[in-house]
């Protein structure tokens, strides 16, 4: 065996042999420098930096070495504060294809609030929202990402348009393929004609397929029947506080047998709700794992439409006139109620922000939806969704919990936490800076310094003129 000696050859070959084992530094597309992040599980604040390759969170890290990568965007994120960027859990796409346009400014809207992901809760536009649903993730469109429902599920005579219409127990299995092949995100159940059957039927059947459901719930159907049924969501607060009626059983048998209606049973629950058995709802809702969408905003707005002028609102330069026609059904409303009907509306909505505030202190997982949309008078979208996280803190919410029902117990809901949801290395990057802490206060959701969306950087000028494009008055 030849031993070399030191010399030139050897000298030569270990430079050969360091530069073939040199390492290349890593290239990330962004980094966030020295940022606030607010671990929403615990409310905690860590200043760190955010390394981010391919659209996701590579590293976080609190003792960054800068020489170690090269970075084609850094960005000094000092004296910022860093969430996940805000889900609208319950919106609207619809009114029909001579709105498909005024609905698609609505995106726009939404990522100019730093809205980076809706729940679209049943529409008629189903087809244009697959569309930009694509263009979207292809970077061909700006907005958000969107998780939809399809058509809602409803009986025959449904009361929106493009609903899918269940007549029989046949007719379950048709609608639940129909909505697959979309395929759509979860099933919206919608409660204007479908029989009580049906609907705990179709939620039994939509949950032996895997499928998430969510819905509003027919009054002639127990919440426990619901909840027990297998259903994920409840949107609004009508369906709970029936369940936490002392007289829920009797108020059900009046609606079977159409004695009362829907509005007449609105006072009989409320007068009869009681502590022990909303402790027994909360905590059947709670151990079944339902999320419950308060809605608290439009709530408020439809409540005070008698007291508050709307005409000089800064966001209806964004609405159509197609889309502000649709609110003529809420407005006429109004208008014809009686005194008394009106002070029962405004005594409801003070009664369901303490319900929600309840629900929450009893462990039941909310959800900040803005119901906006087409026919939802004067609920804007993108705006909204803040306004909606404002209402629950109003109500006696922590700003953390407020900013929790936005983008991580969506996630959760929609079974999207392992990607979104909260600042975590392996996450996407779908993040939000913030020019002042929101656990202080929650308006600071509002005052937004970048947004981070599919790989895309947004500015704050970048995201006033998305608003500027949305305008059409």
């Amino acid at each position: 065996m030849k031993i070399w000696k030191t010399g030139k050859i050897f000298t030569a070959g270990a430079i050969i042999f360091l530069l073939g084992c040199k390492e290349t530094k890593p290239t990330y597309d962004v980094v966030f420098k020295n940022g606030n992040i607010i671990n929403l599980e615990n409310g905690s604040i860590v200043n760190a930096d955010i390394l981010i390759r391919n659209n996701k969170i590579d590293t976080i890290s609190t003792n960054t070495d800068f020489n170690s990568f090269e970075a084609n965007t850094i960005i000094d994120a000092k004296d910022k504060y860093i969430v996940p960027g805000f889900w609208d859990n319950h919106t609207h796409f619809r009114g029909g294809d001579s709105l498909t346009e005024a609905n698609q400014k609505f995106l726009n809207l939404f990522m100019a609030n730093g809205i980076t992901t809706v729940r679209d809760a049943g529409g008629d536009l189903t087809s244009a929202v697959l569309s930009w649903r694509k263009a979207i993730a292809e970077n061909k469109m700006i907005g958000p990402r969107i998780f939809t429902s399809g058509p809602k599920v409803d009986g025959v005579g449904a009361t929106w348009a493009g609903s899918l219409e269940v007549d029989s127990a046949n007719d379950i299995a048709k609608v639940l393929d129909s909505l697959q092949s979309i395929p759509a995100d979860f099933v919206k159940i919608y409660d204007s004609r479908i029989t009580a059957d049906h609907y705990l039927q179709t939620i039994a059947e939509a949950e032996k397929r895997g499928l998430i459901t969510s819905g509003h719930m027919p009054f002639t159907v127990e919440l426990d029947a619901t909840i027990n049924a297998g259903i994920d969501a409840i949107e609004h607060l009508y369906y709970i506080m029936k369940g936490c009626s002392t007289k829920e059983e009797a108020i059900t048998q009046q609606l079977l047998k159409d004695e009362i209606g829907f509005w007449d049973a609105m006072p009989l629950l409320q007068s009869s709700f009681a502590d022990s058995t909303a402790l027994k709802t909360f905590k059947n809702l709670k151990d079944h794992n339902v999320f419950v969408v308060p809605t608290l905003h439009i709530g408020r707005v439809l409540s005070y439409l008698d007291e508050e002028d709307h005409t000089n609102d800064d966001y209806l330069k964004y609405i159509s006139k197609g889309i502000q026609k649709t609110y003529r059904g809420r407005i006429a409303r109004v208008e014809h109620a009686t005194e008394q009907q009106v002070a029962d509306r405004k005594a409801l909505d003070q009664f369901f922000g303490e319900l929600a505030l309840k629900l929450q202190q009893n462990g039941v997982s909310l959800l900040a939806g803005s119901d906006s949309g087409a026919f939802n008078s004067y609920t804007y979208p993108g705006i909204s969704l803040h306004k909606e996280m404002e209402a629950m803190v109003n109500i006696g919410i922590s700003p953390l919990d407020a900013l929790r029902a936005s983008a991580y117990n969506g996630a959760l809901f929609l079974k999207q936490d392992a990607d979104y949801g909260s600042i975590v290395a392996g996450k996407y990057a779908d993040i939000i800076l913030l020019n002042n802490n929101p656990l202080e206060n929650i308006r600071h959701t509002r005052d937004i310094f970048m947004v981070l969306s599919n790989g895309n950087l947004h500015t704050a000028s970048d995201l006033q003129q998305l608003l500027k494009e949305a305008e059409v008055n």
